[in-house]
């Protein structure tokens, strides 16, 4: 028998196949259940024991043979199928490539930093976490003082906090920085508000301060016109109310002209014709000499300002929740941006 097994392996080793249907009619003349393997298998059952050891050697190099062969050439004509299968048009475009969106608080955020670094305002961050000096006490909120409940906050310990706003970056830059000081301050600030379309427990704000010699309500204001006019056109509105922070005295809020309505009254600015953009002031001196500044020599002014609500009036969205859904139909609308 081992002599036939030898035959059949030359006879396997000296076979030319030269397509896929050539190859599949190998595989069942030799590998399939009726095939010449699975014959010689049932052969081999037959012999006596003792020739089983040098036969049984043979018969597992048949079958190795066999199988490389097939296997190899099994690959080949698949690799040449498929490649018959493809025509390549060598005319046509290029896969396409998916152009990517800023985020549109960040595409506003970058239009404000941008308008304020041509006063030459520096941008500064500070972390998400504080103490308690650097988010209020810092700031002329003294301890058990009615002015804290204004900020509902997220406490982290007996010590620590999340920020309630990013005026706790400038307790931060005073402790660092002699004046002058001309700063904005970007980055997200965290509130326990019940979440609406309207209000979210985060969101993104923007402070500025400056703080030098002889700096007055008027340098705060022309500040601020530069920016809406910069920002929004020189065809807004402006106007400035009485408010009140613990930290800048006198204290304002200033409103713009509705963006949607340009005035003349509208749902969005509830038929006033005007929409609050930020909150500002001159820096009370209490904090100047709290943080090493001399009030009688320097004095200054600061501003903050929500970033959602007002790319929401600059984009007409109406929900707030949207910011932070990942909605990718809703941020490829400012891929172009």
């Amino acid at each position: 028998m081992i002599e036939k097994l030898k035959k059949v392996i030359q006879e396997i080793k000296d076979l030319s196949i030269n397509s896929a249907e050539e190859l599949e009619v190998f595989r069942i003349k030799y590998l399939s259940r009726k095939g010449i393997i699975n014959d010689l298998f049932e052969e081999f059952k037959a012999i006596p024991n003792e020739q089983k050891k040098d036969t049984g050697k043979v018969m597992n190099e048949l079958k190795q043979i066999t199988e490389f062969k097939f296997n190899e050439l099994q690959v080949v004509f698949g690799k040449k199928q498929k490649e018959e299968q493809i025509e390549t048009d060598i005319s046509l475009p290029g896969e396409p490539i998916n152009i990517g969106a800023r985020h549109p608080i960040y595409i506003f955020q970058n239009k404000v930093l941008d308008v304020f670094r041509k006063l030459g305002f520096t941008i500064a961050e500070g972390p998400e976490i504080e103490d308690d000096w650097h988010n209020f006490s810092g700031l002329n909120f003294p301890q058990n003082h009615p002015a804290r409940d204004m900020q509902d906050t997220f406490f982290v310990n007996e010590v620590f906090s999340l920020r309630t706003h990013c005026t706790s970056v400038q307790v931060r830059i005073m402790e660092k920085q002699k004046p002058p000081i001309r700063v904005v301050m970007p980055g997200r600030v965290y509130r326990n508000e019940a979440i609406s379309a309207r209000s979210h427990c985060f969101f993104h704000q923007i402070d500025g301060v400056y703080i030098d010699k002889n700096v007055s309500f008027a340098d705060l204001k022309q500040t601020l016109y530069f920016f809406v006019k910069e920002l929004f056109g020189a065809d807004y509105g402006i106007r400035f109310r009485p408010s009140y922070f613990p930290f800048t005295e006198p204290s304002a809020e200033m409103d713009i002209a509705c963006i949607i309505c340009k005035g003349s009254g509208c749902n969005v600015c509830k038929h006033t014709g005007w929409l609050e953009i930020l909150g500002c002031g001159m820096i009370d001196p209490n904090v100047l000499k709290v943080n090493g500044i001399d009030p009688d020599e320097y004095s200054g002014f600061a501003f903050g300002m929500g970033v959602e609500r007002t790319t929401m009036m600059l984009y007409g969205i109406k929900d707030i929740r949207v910011f932070s859904q990942n909605d990718i139909r809703f941020l490829s609308q400012f891929a172009s941006q």
